[in-house]
Order: C-alpha cells, then sequence, then structure tokens
C-alpha cells in the first residue's frame, strides 16, 4: 500500500510542476493548496531535495522548484524515493538475499510478475501526464494499464486433466 508520504509526494511534485514561474515555490503556498502540515511537507520536500528531484532555497525568495522538466519525472522514481521498494513480498526486495526456497517456491513467479506490472505501470506514467484534469486521465492511465498487462506475459496454462 502506498502511503501518505508517497502520494503526498506526488501532489507537491504536480503542484509544483503547475506553478513553474521559473521561480522559488514557497513552502506555505504549497502547503495551503496541497492541505498538507508545513511540519510533514518538510519532511518529505527534505527527501526529494536529498535526492535532487527538487532543489530548495531557504530565506527571501525562498523556496522550491523542480529541478527537471514535468516529463522527465516519473512516478516509480518518486514513490520509490518517498516509500522504498515498491515489492510486494520481501524476496523481491533490490538488497534482498537469495531466498533458500526459491527454486522450490510455489509462488515466487506470481510475485515477480506482479512486481513487473507494478513497476512497469508507475514508470510509464510521467509528471506531466498527471498534471491534467482526472477526466483526461483515465484513458490515457487504463491503456497504461493493459500495457503493463499485456507486458508480463503469462505462461501457457495446464489444464486439469493433463497434470
Amino acid at each position: 500500500m502506498i502511503s501518505t508520504k508517497g502520494r503526498y509526494a506526488l501532489r507537491v511534485m504536480i503542484d509544483l510542476a503547475e506553478h513553474d514561474s521559473g521561480d522559488f515555490v514557497p513552502l506555505t503556498e504549497i502547503a495551503s493548496r496541497q492541505q498538507i502540515s508545513l511540519k510533514y511537507l518538510e519532511i518529505i520536500l527534505k527527501i526529494l531535495v536529498k535526492k535532487k528531484l527538487l532543489k530548495g532555497r531557504r530565506g527571501k525568495g525562498g523556496g522550491y522548484k523542480l529541478t527537471r522538466a514535468p516529463e522527465e519525472y516519473n512516478v516509480c522514481e518518486i514513490l520509490e524515493l518517498t516509500e522504498g521498494s515498491l515489492a510486494a513480498v520481501a524476496c523481491l526486495e533490490p538488497d534482498a538475499d537469495e531466498c533458500p526456497r526459491r527454486s522450490v517456491c510455489r509462488t515466487f513467479n506470481m510475485w515477480a510478475q506482479f512486481d513487473r506490472l507494478v513497476h512497469r505501470f508507475f514508470e510509464n506514467i510521467s509528471l506531466a501526464e498527471l498534471m491534467v484534469e482526472p477526466e483526461a486521465q483515465l484513458a490515457n492511465l487504463e491503456a497504461l494499464s493493459a500495457v503493463a498487462l499485456c507486458s508480463v506475459q503469462p505462461k501457457e496454462r495446464k489444464s486439469k486433466s493433463s497434470n
């Protein structure tokens, strides 16, 4: 499940993209528009600045702005920075040790396919695509879902009689 940190990070990135005038956007403006507490927003922004998705400036004229064009960000990178791994099970975490049961695990391939599906879906959604009105997004997101599903090729199923 995606936490509020990941969801709010996406909202903040969209907000900054939509209010990009070349200047830094003050923290208080972002917090007000997105209805996120300043304290929680600072935690999220600190992560995004540290990983160079945003640039921050203190003092008068300070605030935050994107370091790249909205088309150059994808949802997966934003979520992975704020959420950590999106893996559904521990054995698929990026730094996981090989599971001693992997060769006999009846569910590993299912989880691996699910992991690829989730990553492909989120990797193919840019920040720019989220800047459109929700009604306009729907058709595009449905198409992305279909593409993600098609790219994860299921194995041919055996019928019960052939077992």
